[in-house]
């Protein structure tokens, strides 16, 4: 046997480091922040432990703990006053997020980034406009180019408030360009747009739409988000993205997906985002609470997977964890 070529020479302390491939930093990591408009209190969320929804008035105090760990980017989530079949509220300039990012922008430094969808403000539960009838045939949901004028409405009104970035999350076909339309002719030619462009209808979703309230009440989402059997629909879907003026692509979920991940940084020259899930999340840290994992040394291996997998940004509810253990 040629035991000329031993490659465990490059890993013992010292050089190890040097020759690493792969590193994270906690200026990687976007953390979540949930702002809930129907409480005046912090809200536990169970399904994810360590995170709260945080009424209005604490959203500049929430933003600065993450600040504290060395995170740099908040993403803002809103659970709305009320809800309609429209989502309404989505818009609003009075509204859960708009009011929140003025505050956080003005009081921090941190770079805010807004989720843009209907979900959590229509009364259904669902992304968009829906079809008449639609709560009798599940197969009939939503009406995708109704949609999109109302996903520009709320991309304007968060930047009006101040967003760095926003980020359309629906899969409605044409949305990046609509936002993107929407967006300049207001003046904000500069915002730029996180496109969800290769979101999955995925088993990984459930904690968040306990986060977020946004659960669908009939049906669900698998006619408007991708098949999760699907890798070559996925470069199609990004590709579509690209064309219409996204500046950054993610990919939804993340750890189930990194095939999805590689690919796009493959193949596309943008900076590529990945979702590290709520049941990503949660898995980790029901296993933890068994004894059955070591939850730091697991957050910081799924994390650095994602890196590897050719992520250059990583949407992550271990965010503040795992900067502060970096």
């Amino acid at each position: 046997m040629d035991l000329t070529r031993r490659p465990r020479r490059l890993r013992s302390d010292g050089v190890r480091s040097l020759v690493g491939e792969t590193s994270l930093t906690a200026a990687d990591l976007i953390a979540p922040v949930f702002v809930d408009a129907t409480t005046d209190e912090r809200v536990p969320i169970e399904s994810m432990p360590g995170h709260e929804r945080v009424p209005v008035d604490e959203a500049v105090a929430r933003v600065r703990e993450v600040l504290d760990t060395g995170v740099q980017a908040v993403m803002v989530f809103g659970v709305p006053s009320e809800k309609d079949e429209r989502g309404t509220r989505a818009w609003a300039s009075d509204g859960v997020v708009q009011t929140a990012v003025r505050q956080v922008t003005a009081e921090t430094d941190a770079y805010v980034v807004t989720d843009v969808c209907l979900c959590e403000y229509t009364s259904h539960g669902h992304c968009g406009v829906l079809e008449p009838d639609a709560a009798a045939d599940a197969h009939q949901t939503v009406r995708n180019d109704e949609t999109l004028g109302l996903l520009s409405k709320v991309a304007v009104s968060h930047a009006e408030a101040g967003a760095d970035m926003v980020a359309p999350s629906g899969m409605m076909d044409g949305m990046v360009g609509a936002i993107r339309a929407g967006l300049d002719e207001a003046g904000h030619e500069s915002v730029p747009i996180m496109s969800y462009a290769a979101k999955y209808e995925s088993a990984f979703y459930g904690p968040f739409r306990d986060a977020a309230d946004g659960a669908p009440a009939f049906g669900d989402r698998r006619h408007y988000q991708m098949d999760p059997g699907n890798a070559r629909e996925a470069m199609r879907e990004v590709a579509l993205d690209v064309e219409q003026g996204a500046d950054v692509l993610m990919v939804k979920p993340a750890l189930p997906y990194l095939d999805v991940v590689s690919a796009v940084r493959r193949e596309f020259d943008h900076p590529v985002a990945a979702y590290n899930v709520s049941g990503e999340y949660a898995m980790l840290q029901a296993a933890a609470e068994k004894g059955w994992l070591d939850l730091e040394a697991v957050a910081h291996e799924s994390l650095l997977s994602i890196k590897r997998a050719g992520a250059d940004l990583i949407l992550t509810y271990f965010a503040e964890d795992v900067a502060e253990a970096l």
